[in-house]
């Protein structure tokens, strides 16, 4: 990988990076198509990231399809396509974690601790072994947008992080591969995540609402649907810090966490 990198940009050709933990869907490949139009060349990785799952978390039981996601991506467009083994990341002695204050222990952070560290870790293995010129991510996983823009600052990385916009099904499901766990019955009812958020905004772009009606509307729509088993969180954030809003100017992230049965679903928008 990292020979690859170094004969295209001795050619001057940049390159557009897109990580991943693989079972690819669209909003995946949404990211290789924007990379595509963006750089010379697109490098796409896979790997299920150990250290970024908690002991009672889904590691063992994430999907996988390689030969599935290898078609996907040479289809929209990638070029290199990066698969290492957990042992080429993760050598004998392994110590070094990277762990970004403030930002880490907030939202998503507080329910699976440690997450962020694996994230921020790992993400800055791939961009030293890839050296790209341009990484893109997804919108649906803010949290993580904002601790990787935060490493690459605090590092002097060099590498422009694109957020792309949440890809979404057909009621506003945000696609995810852990969608893939839920029973028919189950993704119906996630269905009602993004009614949620959309509640919220409402309100907030009405001008005449406040950040806690807000919340107590998103909350409303959440615990109405009975197969949501748990609302980890649901509020109204500073993009920025994640801290928790207090007045309804300015931009705002609406997110949620819930459980439904055993699959954990995330969501978001900004407003």
């Amino acid at each position: 990988m990292r020979e690859t990198s170094r004969r295209h940009t001795a050619k001057d050709k940049s390159i557009g990076f897109v990580p991943t933990m693989g079972a690819l869907h669209d909003g995946h490949l949404s990211l290789i198509r924007r990379a595509k139009d963006e750089n010379d060349i697109v490098a796409a990785s896979v790997f299920v990231n150990p250290i970024q799952f908690g002991a009672d978390e889904d590691f063992d039981r994430y999907p996988r399809d390689i030969e599935g996601d290898r078609e996907k991506l040479e289809k929209s467009g990638a070029d290199v396509l990066f698969i290492p083994e957990a042992k080429m990341i993760y050598t004998d002695g392994f110590s070094t974690h990277v762990h970004v204050d403030a930002l880490s222990d907030k939202l998503c952070g507080a329910f699976r601790p440690g997450h962020f560290d694996g994230v921020a870790t790992v993400v800055c293995k791939l961009f030293n072994i890839v050296r790209p010129t341009r990484a893109y991510f997804g919108q649906k996983d803010f949290q993580q947008t904002v601790v990787i823009r935060r490493i690459t600052e605090d590092l002097n990385i060099g590498v422009d992080i694109v957020v792309c916009p949440t890809v979404r099904e057909y009621d506003g499901l945000a696609m995810s591969s852990r969608n893939a766990y839920l029973s028919p019955e189950e993704r119906k009812s996630a269905g009602a995540i993004y009614r949620a958020l959309q509640a919220a905004a409402a309100i907030l772009k009405s001008g005449s609402g406040t950040v806690s009606e807000s919340v107590s509307a998103m909350k409303s729509v959440l615990s109405a649907e009975p197969l949501i088993s748990e609302i980890q969180y649901s509020g109204i954030y500073d993009p920025l810090t994640l801290a928790e809003a207090v007045d309804a100017g300015k931009e705002k992230l609406i997110a949620a966490a819930v459980k439904i049965g055993r699959t954990r679903l995330i969501d978001n928008i900004l407003v």
